[in-house]
């Protein structure tokens, strides 16, 4: 059964550093394109990073250049490393297969304050 348990996340001041985790089990997150997400209050969920299984890495523009998405194959977790966060970085962070996904985590919540 797959599950996903995002952790990591908190209360950080304009500027500041943060780094999600995402523990998989049920499947291999090296045979997947593994993706984080994000969802701010009254906003849709949106793609913030992927990773691809030969570690090709995409970024939304909003956080290119602050964001790094990575994994530990032998934790089968998947990390996104977060700096120079800004306010509007403030949103529950998931993470999941690209396409299609699995059922959603409880995610991660980053608030950002200014």
């Amino acid at each position: 059964q797959v599950q996903l348990v995002e952790s990591g996340g908190g209360l950080v001041q304009a500027g500041g550093s943060l780094r999600v985790s995402c523990a998989a089990s049920g499947f291999r997150v090296s045979d997947e394109i593994m993706a984080w997400y994000r969802q701010a209050p009254g906003e849709q969920r949106e793609l913030v990073a992927s990773l691809t299984t030969i570690d090709t890495t995409g970024y939304a523009s909003s956080v290119k250049g602050r964001f790094s998405i990575s994994r530990d194959n032998a934790k089968n977790t998947v990390y996104l490393q977060m700096n120079s966060l800004k306010p509007e970085d403030t949103a529950v962070y998931y993470c999941n297969r690209l396409w299609p996904n699995y059922g959603w985590g409880q995610g991660a919540q980053v608030t950002v304050s200014s």
